[in-house]
């Protein structure tokens, strides 16, 4: 059981258990004793074949799903997306899934996943570029009445409840005196679901009493460019998943959008040349981790994040809490025999032969 269905058991949520909850709340010695205290929640560890952020937002989507009588999931992203696998892997019995995806700059991360979706035995739908996945979502609901197609990422009421049970977790470890209230929450934004639902989350638990403690800066360190990653875009989503809250018989709270976005700062600093490309202080970044033990990073999504953190632990933030979104476990290489169903422009991506430039 969640935390959220713990505190509001009357939330009529459909909900398919997947994750190990409560995700750990450790400290994390960055900079030195005289530092600001860094803590990590691992996120990572929701799972021991593949955790990560999108756990939390797949229950949610695969309740809905189900309860709409679905037969089967689409899943939306790049190739080397953390939510296209994680709904590939982790999708119950009785829901199929599938998945749509667009090139993207290749990365070990990258081809870690993208190979394990080729090598899924899932339908994949392979496009030419991110611009056509409104048309191929719109043309894939069409066709398969008896589907749920996501949209990238999981971003809507829908998938933001995750998160928002994810802020309830945190407010009950909290409580317990496993880590300080932080004053910062850092977390990389891609799609925004997962930014969203913390945001609409804290203003949950304020509500209702559980959040006891001054409401942080919910830090959101773009991974892809405005406008998907726009602020008022973001705070909206919060505002919405808020307003499901309600339809679902839990409290009325309805913070404006103002308000819900003063809190809400979105981090373009680290961005570099754009979506799935490193830079030099994401790589600076994961090596310090890396040395510290830390948790499991990406240069595509969590090591943009973990600079930023850096960045705002010298110019002394804190206490701050880093949202550690990348899965612990690794995903096994898989057979070549395996491949063979895959587009042929996968397997041509995987190999390094195709020009991702312009992608």
């Amino acid at each position: 059981m969640t935390a959220l269905a713990r505190h509001l058991p009357r939330l009529g949520v459909p909900w398919v258990p997947i994750g190990r909850w409560p995700t750990p709340l450790s400290a994390l010695a960055l900079g030195g004793p005289s530092a600001a205290p860094v803590w990590i929640k691992h996120e990572g560890d929701a799972h021991p074949r593949y955790g990560g952020n999108k756990i939390r937002t797949l229950e949610a989507w695969f309740g809905h799903a189900k309860a709409r009588g679905a037969r089967r999931i689409w899943a939306i992203g790049a190739y080397g997306s953390n939510h296209v696998i994680a709904t590939l892997l982790h999708a119950p019995l009785g829901l199929e899934a599938a998945a749509i995806v667009f090139p993207q700059p290749a990365s070990p991360w990258a081809i870690e996943n993208c190979a394990a979706i080729a090598a899924s035995g899932a339908p994949v739908v392979r496009l030419h570029s991110v611009v056509e996945v409104p048309f191929a979502a719109w043309w894939i609901a069409r066709r398969d009445r008896d589907a749920v197609v996501m949209p990238p990422g999981g971003a809507t009421p829908v998938g933001t409840f995750g998160a928002v049970a994810a802020v309830f977790e945190l407010a009950d470890q909290l409580a317990a005196q496993t880590a300080p209230p932080p004053r910062r929450i850092v977390l990389a934004v891609g799609s925004t679901c997962t930014t969203a639902g913390l945001v609409a989350g804290l203003h949950l638990a304020r509500a209702i009493g559980l959040w006891r403690w001054p409401l942080p800066i919910v830090h959101g360190v773009r991974v892809t460019p405005w406008p998907v990653t726009s602020r008022w875009r973001t705070a909206d989503l919060a505002r919405r998943t808020l307003a499901r809250v309600a339809r679902l018989g839990g409290p009325r709270v309805s913070p404006g959008l103002a308000e819900l976005a003063h809190g809400l700062v979105l981090d373009g600093r680290e961005l570099g040349p754009g979506y799935g490309r490193s830079t030099p202080t994401s790589i600076a970044a994961a090596q310090q981790f890396a040395a510290l033990a830390g948790p499991r990073l990406d240069g595509v999504y969590s090591a943009k994040a973990a600079a930023a953190l850096l960045r705002l632990q010298r110019a002394g933030e804190g206490p701050l809490l880093f949202w550690a979104t990348k899965s612990t476990a690794t995903l096994a290489p898989p057979e070549p025999a395996a491949l063979n169903r895959a587009p042929a422009a996968i397997r041509r991506w995987l190999r390094g032969e195709a020009d991702l430039s312009q992608t």
